[in-house]
């Protein structure tokens, strides 16, 4: 069936096109939640991201553009910190002795 899908997709404008991955995680999303994807819509946005990725790429150096990275990558992985002796000393007094 989904073949079948794949062979009817209709072409994508010139400037950007829909890869095979991203027509199949947009079924995915028709189907799991009964929603219709509009193609030209999600093209001109795609579009829109590469070419703002471009001017900001044109704007800045590398060593900004790694700042920014870094930044982003803080925000978006909150650290989690794990006391190993305390989880310790709580599992053993919680394990039951043996008789």
């Amino acid at each position: 069936m989904i073949r079948r899908i794949i062979r009817k997709r209709r072409p994508a404008p010139t400037l950007a096109g829909i890869s095979l991955e991203e027509e199949l995680a947009l079924i995915r999303v028709e189907l799991m939640y009964g929603l219709r994807v509009n193609r030209e819509a999600y093209l001109r946005r795609k579009v829109d991201e590469r070419n703002e990725l471009a001017t900001r790429m044109r704007d800045k150096n590398a060593a900004e553009m790694l700042a920014d990275l870094r930044g982003s990558l803080e925000r978006a992985v909150h650290p989690t910190v794990v006391d190993l002796h305390s989880r310790r000393q709580s599992r053993t007094s919680q394990d039951p002795e043996p008789a």
